[in-house]
């Protein structure tokens, strides 16, 4: 066995509850005096216990789902005079943190408020247009994170659902991204064990702590896998199609996820075992696609692209910049034919076959 497996450094602080005293200890160790805090609108009230406890001296609200360039630009500018950074919100807040972070230098405490994951990652994506492009540097990498499972109790049923299904995208993502090793596998099969506990007992409870918590740390698990391994055909289709038609980030993964993991597991049986294994544990099924379809069904996925905006005529535009966008290292191989066959099916949400 010989392989490179590079650990991103992070304190990650669980802290029900507290988040307020919690994320002032971390800007204090952080030596931050003058916090931008970066919340939406809709966070409001989540974010303004945090404010009460830090030193704030700009608060930014203008948050939009993909992170367009403008909206960047002007984030960039309000940051001027802050040290530090603080997010609290979902992918798109923490994305937009990410974007200040990465030509500022700020480093940043996050405090997610969805199971999205970006909190954990040194991956970044800005929008131009119907362009979206990521990459990766170790300054967005978030300095601290605190998970505070009271803040996910409100989280509507949905977007439960959605971001949940994000962070298993994640997870199955990791399993053959084109720098997977054996520990990002191992995390990867943990996070959907841990996903697919806490995902139904937080469909049956939304305020449940103990679920939400098992929930984070399912989600935590996949970030952490994903940050190593990259982003493989899934996480590629999705940031196209997001960019190109302006599908909610959260639901376009959950769409997509059973068709690419139907597409490539036959051809990676390494993969599919352990995915098979960690939904088992929960459903006791032997198949990854069974042990998926078996979650989507207790949660009610989202199930097609066309409920969310994207038209059917986008479908021939899409092939070309997904192709091109494909990691050479994808377990099945993936013509023209094939991937219009896979969008057209998950456009209309068809069975997977």
């Amino acid at each position: 066995m010989r392989f490179t497996h590079e650990t991103l450094p992070q304190r990650v602080v669980f802290a029900a509850g507290e988040s307020p005293v919690a994320v002032a200890a971390e800007v204090e160790a952080l030596g931050g005096s003058k916090v931008m805090l970066i919340a939406s609108d809709r966070e409001k009230e989540l974010a303004d216990p945090i404010a009460e406890e830090i030193p704030v001296v700009v608060r930014h609200e203008e948050v939009v789902m993909h992170v367009p360039v403008e909206v960047a630009r002007r984030a960039r500018q309000a940051a001027a005079g802050a040290d530090i950074l603080v997010s609290v919100g979902g992918g798109s807040t923490t994305g937009l943190a990410k974007a200040v972070a990465m030509t500022t230098g700020l480093p940043i405490v996050a405090v997610p408020t969805t199971y999205a994951g970006s909190e954990a990652t040194n991956v970044w994506g800005l929008t131009e247009g119907e362009t979206k492009r990521t990459g990766a540097d170790d300054k967005v990498l978030p300095a601290s994170v605190v998970y505070d499972a009271g803040l996910l109790t409100t989280l509507p049923g949905e977007m439960t659902v959605a971001s949940g299904l994000n962070a298993m995208a994640h997870c199955v993502d990791s399993m053959w991204g084109p720098r997977t090793d054996p520990i990002d596998r191992a995390l990867a099969q943990e996070g959907i064990r841990g996903l697919a506990t806490g995902l139904p007992a937080v469909a049956e409870d939304s305020t449940g702590v103990e679920g939400i918590e098992q929930t984070l740390y399912g989600a935590y698990l996949a970030a952490v896998a994903f940050a190593s391994a990259g982003s493989g055909m899934h996480h590629k289709m999705c940031h196209v199609l997001g960019g190109m038609f302006n599908l909610p980030h959260a639901q376009t993964h959950a769409v997509v996820l059973p068709y690419v993991l139907a597409f490539n597991a036959p051809h990676a049986p390494e993969a599919e075992a352990r995915i098979a294994q960690a939904f088992g544990a929960v459903f006791r099924t032997r198949a990854a696609s069974a042990g998926l379809a078996a979650l989507r069904q207790v949660l009610d996925a989202p199930r097609a692209l066309r409920d969310y905006g994207m038209p059917e005529e986008g479908i021939a535009r899409a092939v070309d910049p997904i192709m091109k966008a494909i990691p050479a290292n994808n377990p099945a191989p993936v013509t023209d034919e094939s991937l219009t066959a896979l969008l057209e099916a998950a456009w209309a949400g068809d069975p997977i076959t």
